[in-house]
Parts: C-alpha cells; sequence; structure tokens
C-alpha cells in the first residue's frame, strides 16, 4: 500500500515538472530566447520524475493483486476495463509518455542552435504531457482506488 502511495505522490512530481518542462519550451519558442541552463533543467527533472514514476510503476506491475488476478486469466481481464486498465493500457500509456520524454531530451541535447532546442522540448514534452494526463484521468475514471 506504501508504493500506491508513493506513486500518486510521485505522479505530481511528473505533472509539476513537465507543465514546467513546457512552459520553459513554450517562452523559448514564442520568445526567441536563448536555450539556457535553467531550460534544460527543466526538462531533466520531468525525465528523470518521469523516470522514478516508472520504477515504482514496475515495482508494482509485479506486486499488485489486480495485475496477478489479470495475468493468471489474461482472457477474462481483458473483458475487465479495471483489469485491463492496470494489465495493458496503463503500461502502454506509460512507456509511450516516457519514451517521449527520452527522445525529446535527446534531440535537444543534439540539436545546435536555440530556436530547434525549444521546438523540440515544445513538441516532445507537450505529447509526453498529453498522454500522461490522459492516462491520469484513465486511473481517475476508471481505476476505482487505483492498483491495491
Amino acid at each position: 500500500m506504501l508504493l500506491v502511495h508513493l506513486h500518486s505522490i510521485v505522479r505530481w512530481a511528473v505533472i509539476f515538472t513537465g507543465i514546467w518542462a513546457v512552459i520553459r519550451a513554450y517562452k523559448g519558442v514564442s520568445g526567441k530566447t536563448p536555450f539556457t541552463a535553467a531550460d534544460n533543467k527543466a526538462g531533466l527533472f520531468f525525465m528523470i520524475s518521469c523516470d522514478i514514476q516508472l520504477l515504482i510503476g514496475i515495482i508494482l506491475y509485479f506486486v499488485s493483486a489486480k495485475t496477478q488476478v489479470a495475468m493468471s486469466n489474461m482472457g477474462a481481464a481483458m473483458k475487465d476495463p479495471v483489469l485491463r486498465l492496470f494489465a495493458v493500457e496503463h503500461e502502454t500509456m506509460a512507456v509511450i509518455a516516457i519514451a517521449l520524454v527520452h527522445i525529446g531530451k535527446s534531440k535537444v541535447k543534439k540539436a545546435t542552435d536555440a530556436a530547434k532546442k525549444h521546438k523540440l522540448a515544445l513538441t516532445f514534452y507537450t505529447l509526453a504531457m498529453l498522454v500522461i494526463l490522459v492516462l491520469v484521468a484513465m486511473v481517475m475514471t476508471k481505476g476505482q482506488g487505483g492498483w491495491a
């Protein structure tokens, strides 16, 4: 149960650092400003918070009663929206979002001019945040209490 609460708390770190990274990127694109250390840190902290969330989520995946029930009969789990959410959909969307953050961070690092860095950051971090927000909404509406 402690891991479920920790996963829920870290979710807020992911959301806040993601918003910070998107805002920094948007300001960079709209204001045509240099790409600063603060811009880099925003993306880095977003990526780190996502990675911590992923690690906690992987542990939860293997100890959760919901995923154990789902894995015991995957056919039945696919017919149950809550079990399907925690056995397949949640993980798939989380990996997509984290991949977008990592790809974006890598592309930003390789880009040579500030405008390109800001544009790449804005594109990838915004897409990741959209996936994350949809995922959070799905868990809040379909999840019926989370992982426990």
